[in-house]
């Protein structure tokens, strides 16, 4: 069991945190945050993925997801994965002042492991959380929204590009998300997409 925290029901939509090994800042560059968004993209179109919300850290990113298929395990390993390979590239391959620093951490983080042989980038659990109501889903999309600007990145929850928020306020984001049910509008629901666009 990851953390104390597993995953049973592989049906029901999750709150997933995946975060980067030594809290590295690694998605302070554009070129990392767009991979994860990329990936975002090919497996909703390609995996089965349903997001309801995320969020892209400096050094982790939160999640509201499902997978249509019933492999939600399997699906987030396999984003894990992907992400991982295609953002260590980016490392090797891009210009990065930070390089050998990383590396080193990311290569470190394999010690503890035998899964990994060269490097490590994501922290092993997800610190899954199921979804079990609609009130519980509004809560965990109000954490996720709000975080940039808990952290003094944006004033309103909508201008953080790298977020669903916009997707609930606007109707526009980097990539097609599933909207929690709204049922009536209820006042909840109201109040949070008005909290997103005017706090």
């Amino acid at each position: 069991m990851e953390e104390g925290y597993t995953i049973r029901d592989q049906t029901l939509p999750h709150f997933i945190t995946a975060t980067v090994v030594d809290w590295i800042d690694v998605f302070t560059r554009k070129v990392y945050r767009d991979e994860v968004i990329k990936c975002f993209d090919y497996c909703i179109k390609n995996k089965g993925m349903i997001i309801y919300g995320y969020v892209i850290m400096s050094n982790h990113i939160h999640m509201v997801v499902q997978s249509k298929d019933g492999k939600l395990s399997d699906l987030l390993r396999d984003f894990k994965k992907f992400t991982a390979t295609a953002i260590l590239n980016k490392i090797q391959t891009e210009p990065e002042s930070r390089r050998e620093w990383m590396l080193e951490r990311f290569k470190l983080a394999t010690q503890s492991h035998s899964r990994n042989k060269n490097y490590q980038f994501w922290r092993y659990g997800n610190h899954p959380e199921e979804i079990y109501t609609n009130k519980f889903m509004w809560s965990k999309l109000d954490y996720i929204h709000l975080n940039p600007v808990r952290s003094g990145l944006v004033e309103k929850a909508s201008h953080y590009i790298y977020s669903s928020a916009s997707n609930y306020v606007n109707d526009s984001g980097l990539i097609i998300i599933e909207k929690a049910d709204n049922p009536i509008v209820d006042v909840m629901n109201l109040n949070n997409l008005q909290r997103y666009d005017l706090y």
